[in-house]
């Protein structure tokens, strides 16, 4: 069984998703695929360098990852055609891995998803979690954590799903704005469940 783990920015998807490996679950995240398919000599990061420039790259001729983040959430059109580029990338390298990872001796497998939603790519799980926060607390949790300014990180959480409306796509939620102990609880809860579930299918 499959399970999408999603979230907004910040919400603490990897956390949980590790929490969930300590009980066994083995997981692909969708933000690593991201990173290798814009890594050099890969086709995307040609065709971003070809919209944007030399001026994209860093001295080691990497992608600037917040200079991209600047351009693309200041223009939804820049955005979109970001997406475009690289979420087809990304979905043929997370089907390979989820199809390695279910021969693997798993209870169950986490496909850990910012864009679990939007992508489309909840057709590839049989369930879906969302690691739920207040927006204020996310706003803090990315500017401390990526080091970006409050109206950058307003933009991309403005950028993503309404947290309501992820909410209400959701199989199950757990909301992580209390200590690590309540959040280990709450998986603990829900390991049992999916193994019970996994079980049957």
């Amino acid at each position: 069984m499959i399970i999408g783990l999603t979230g907004g920015i910040a919400s603490g998807k990897s956390t949980v998703a590790r929490l969930f490996g300590d009980h066994g679950a083995r997981w692909v995240d969708a933000d690593d695929i991201a990173r290798e398919v814009v890594a050099p000599g890969e086709p995307a990061l040609k065709a971003i360098v070809d919209r944007y420039g030399d001026a994209i790259l860093t001295r080691e001729g990497r992608l600037d990852r917040a200079a991209l983040r600047a351009l693309v959430f200041a223009d939804e059109k820049e955005r979109r055609w970001l997406e475009a580029t690289t979420h087809p990338r990304v979905r043929e390298r997370l089907v390979t891995r989820l199809s390695l990872l279910r021969q693997q001796d798993a209870p169950y497998v986490l496909l850990v998803s910012p864009l679990l939603f939007e992508s489309g790519q909840v057709d590839m799980v049989q369930r879906t979690l969302v690691v739920d926060v207040p927006e204020a607390l996310q706003i803090e949790r990315t500017t401390q954590r990526d080091d970006v300014d409050l109206a950058q990180a307003k933009a991309i959480v403005a950028s993503q799903m309404g947290r309501d409306e992820r909410v209400s796509l959701a199989d199950d939620v757990i909301t992580n704005d209390g200590d690590l102990a309540a959040l280990s609880e709450a998986v603990k809860a829900l390991d049992a469940t999916y193994r019970r579930l996994a079980a049957k299918a």
